[in-house]
């Protein structure tokens, strides 16, 4: 089931019968594309969010709503769902509006130096600024190609974990060695809701990509017999009356066996997809976008990109960082949104200017 709309989203785009004329267009609803919101909105520029997906949150809603992250500054432990929540209740003084379920298709620089851009659905913008905020892209899962499997999408294999309570009392086989598999494995194995009849993971090798206390704690699991660690990759199914009944799996010695199943759980990490952005003449590494460290501006004066899609030297693809990013291209946009207007830095603790934009009383200090 897709999460629903929050509440908090302070608008959702009604249909436009011309372009939307704008100061800047967000590419992707993730945290990092939510706090630019609120960066921009500090310096009293206006903008509206494009996302592919049908609802905010990016990556930490559709792939892990209820994991914990721990690396968010003065907040202990939060999920993707408390983290996404937080933001948009952040952002509501700003009254963004959200054009979801569609992706930018076209972006073409206009002589008076703003944008056109346009969407997938047929919604036009002019707008002064772009920033790119869509995480890896359009990420796509890697999918595990095995004849006759993906037969089973959505039934009973899956490769995101949208509701735990969906398979707590299955038989489940977990593919993959990176943390998502590591992590979903002690999840299901551990007492509470979600505990499933029993958990297999299955990797190509003894070795992983994943927090060793992870590892750890799976092989003291195995130890105890709560589960089971197999060494080898799918290479077959069989089915029976519409069901996925068992996968065989080969293992390093060259041996197929069969394992039964009730669900398979692939985690192979993400295929990055730029895209339509790849044709916006970008400078383009690796499948990310290239910036500088000053403003967080691509090559193209005006386009900027913050979050997971941008590199740079040093860059650490973390949520903390990608907050940080937000708050300098705000500022660096701002002479494109204001070019007459000087820009200071001001303090949401101590300003009147942004507890007005905010809708806070400006406190009295003793």
């Amino acid at each position: 089931m897709e999460p629903q709309l929050n509440p908090a989203v302070s608008q959702t785009a009604n249909r436009h019968d011309g372009p939307i004329e704008t100061d800047a267009v967000i590419v992707g609803a993730g945290p990092v594309g939510l706090f630019q919101v609120f960066e921009l909105g500090l310096l009293e520029i206006k903008a509206h969010i494009i996302d592919s997906l049908g609802y905010p949150g990016g990556q930490c809603i559709e792939l892990y709503p209820d994991k914990p992250i721990y690396d968010i500054p003065a907040v202990p432990v939060c999920t993707g769902k408390e983290l996404t929540d937080n933001l948009l209740k952040q952002i509501e003084p700003f009254g963004a509006t959200f054009h979801l379920g569609q992706e930018v298709t076209l972006v073409n620089k206009r002589e008076d130096g703003r944008f056109d851009l346009e969407t997938s659905k047929g919604t036009r913008f002019i707008t002064k600024t772009i920033f790119i905020a869509g995480g890896v892209g359009s990420f796509q899962p890697r999918l595990l190609k095995v004849e006759g499997l993906d037969a089973f999408n959505d039934t009973q294999v899956f490769y995101r974990v949208k509701s735990p309570a969906q398979f707590a009392g299955k038989n489940l086989v977990i593919v993959g060695g990176g943390d998502s598999a590591l992590d979903w494995t002690l999840n299901f194995v551990q007492d509470g809701p979600n505990k499933a009849e029993s958990v297999i993971l299955l990797h190509r090798r003894d070795g992983f990509k994943a927090a060793p206390a992870s590892v750890a704690k799976m092989r003291e699991l195995c130890e105890a017999y709560e589960m089971q660690f197999v060494v080898g990759q799918v290479t077959g199914i069989e089915q029976a009356n519409g069901r996925l009944t068992n996968i065989k799996v080969t293992g390093g010695d060259g041996v197929t066996r069969l394992v039964p199943l009730d669900v398979l759980l692939v985690f192979f990490g993400l295929s990055p997809k730029l895209g339509p952005i790849a044709q916006w003449s970008l400078n383009i590494e690796r499948k990310q976008v290239v910036v500088d460290t000053e403003k967080f501006e691509t090559n193209v004066p005006g386009i900027f990109a913050v979050g997971d899609i941008n590199v740079y030297p040093g860059k650490k693809k973390l949520i903390l960082s990608g907050f940080h990013e937000a708050a300098l291209a705000a500022f660096g946009a701002a002479p494109y949104v204001f070019p007459d207007k000087r820009i200071h830095l001001q303090y949401t603790t101590t300003s009147p200017k942004l507890h007005k934009v905010l809708g806070v009383d400006t406190p009295v200090f003793d």
